[in-house]
């Protein structure tokens, strides 16, 4: 199974990518994707391909992808690689970092100018209002709703190292995403959130930033992490990048990424402004263009039908036989029903989680998630058609000598067709859906756009992988309809 799924897993991504490239990663908020863009294309400048696997999720995802060989690159903060990566109790010096990060096979590039530093925010009118300024100051306040990203919420460096150090009594404390927990600040259904220091919404949206006044929180100089294997003329480009990028930089540069909903437009301007300063001559192909959304959505459904269709193949090779087989009585096919059933309870981040070790990270978990979820409606459809298949035509089948081989595939599967084809249409659907998770692990497909929208909490943004998903499904609906009267015979078919 492993070796079919390996085996479906590279041919999404022929179909994702054409040529070798070199894949970037990066986590789920927006200076990360900006980064992403910025060495995306400096690595295209220096003469090869790249592709950025936009809002993979957390360090820990990120990493493990990094240290696999998922992806070669992304940009990580030295606070974060010592405290989380490298579980430090110490602070370390780049060198020191670097030689530790040398056992995962990594390499880190030059600091990039920059320091994003983790902070608590509030709305300047609550904070006036209770006369908050410092992060000590919230001890006051133990009633004070607490929005966290959920990475913040766990992580050795976050919520409860902080407040354990500052003696902070808050209880309401929330899991919210990144740019949700922004409006949930100014739509007064959280007090308190942490931000990152460089976020273009705490200028935009007037909060007021609380001092760290017992200095807790270390330092995060922004740099990129890369595999020592990487194409030298790539890590190139990205030691470019060092000492370019100042707080002041980089948060218009976040700003830009929110106002424009475009990471790459970002990238671009940096590019240009970095070109101006140092009168660096462009190069020969000129700028990076502008994405074409069209052929950027018809790319994204590309994958996403990949990963639903390997998926969906695994499931009706798996998920029939093993319908035969539980429409047969005794306890086996209780047990099957039940573990199936069990499946899907999963929540889809969770089971894709437990499978990124032993499928790695990207198109093989995705496709091994999608075709476990496919089973239930499967094997439900084909024990409910197999068990509604009349008697007399049974002891008819047998009487006239057939075996029992040649009942089932003769007699009894024909008759059930309907029945089974509808689950493997009910399984094809859900499907579409759930394939829009696949993007947080870096596969693709079109949760990718729905990913970054949540990001910058865009609605516009969101929509371009929601209504094509939506669309996608009605039109694997229709196809499946026409395989039904293909497969179905004509006697069995709903009038009409």
């Amino acid at each position: 199974m492993t070796r079919l799924l390996t085996l479906l897993g590279l041919l999404v991504l022929a179909l994702a990518a054409s040529g070798q490239t070199v894949p970037v990663g990066s986590k789920r908020f927006v200076e990360s994707y900006v980064l992403g863009e910025i060495a995306k294309a400096l690595i295209t400048e220096a003469g090869l391909t790249a592709d950025h696997k936009q809002g993979m999720g957390g360090t820990a995802i990120v990493w493990e992808a990094l240290r696999t060989g998922a992806i070669q690159a992304y940009p990580e903060y030295t606070g974060t690689v010592t405290e989380e990566i490298l579980k430090s109790k110490e602070v370390l010096g780049p060198d020191e970092t670097r030689a530790r990060l040398r056992e995962f096979g990594v390499g880190m590039t030059g600091e990039l100018g920059f320091n994003n530093t983790y902070a608590f925010v509030m709305t300047r009118a609550r904070a006036t209002e209770l006369g908050v300024k410092t992060i000590s100051d919230l001890k006051a306040h133990p009633g004070l709703r607490v929005a966290l990203t959920p990475e913040f919420r766990e992580r050795r460096d976050g919520w409860p190292a902080v407040s354990g150090a500052y003696g902070l009594p808050q209880t309401n404390v929330r899991a919210v995403d990144h740019s949700l927990g922004y409006q949930a600040l100014t739509t007064g259904q959280a007090d308190v959130k942490d931000a990152y220091s460089t976020d273009a919404q705490i200028a935009d949206l007037d909060l007021v930033l609380l001092e760290d006044d017992r200095g807790f929180f270390p330092s995060y100089r922004a740099v990129f992490l890369y595999r020592l294997d990487l194409d030298p003329r790539a890590v190139a480009a990205l030691e470019t990048v060092a000492g370019t990028l100042d707080e002041a930089r980089m948060t218009a540069l976040n700003a830009e990424a929110t106002r424009t909903t475009d990471y790459a437009a970002a990238a671009r301007r940096y590019l240009a402004e970095r070109r101006a300063q140092t009168s660096e001559p462009a190069p020969a192909e000129g700028a990076p263009a502008a994405p074409d959304i069209v052929a950027q959505t018809l790319a994204l459904t590309g994958q996403h039908l990949a990963l639903v269709g390997a998926a969906l193949a695994l499931g009706c090779l798996v998920g029939v036989p093993l319908g035969v087989l539980c429409a047969r009585p005794g306890p086996l096919g209780q047990l099957i029903l039940g573990v199936t059933g069990v499946l899907q309870t999963i929540p889809a981040i969770a089971l894709l989680l437990f499978l990124i070790p032993p499928f790695g990270l990207g198109a093989n978990a995705a496709v091994a998630a999608l075709f476990l979820y496919s089973l239930l409606p499967i094997v439900r459809n084909t024990v409910a058609g197999l068990q509604g298949v009349p008697t007399p035509l049974r002891e008819s089948a047998a009487a006239l000598g057939l075996t029992a081989g040649q009942r089932l595939a003769k007699v009894e599967l024909p008759l059930a067709a309907r029945t089974i084809v509808a689950g493997i249409k009910t399984s094809a659907v859900i499907s579409v859906g759930n394939a829009t998770l696949a993007a947080f692990i870096g596969a693709g497909g079109l949760g990718q756009p729905i990913v970054s929208g949540l990001a910058l909490n865009n609605i516009g943004v969101m929509m371009q992988g929601a209504v094509p998903a939506a669309v996608l499904a009605l039109l694997i609906q229709g196809a499946f309809e026409a395989v039904e009267r293909a497969v179905v015979p004509r006697g069995l078919r709903v009038a009409g």
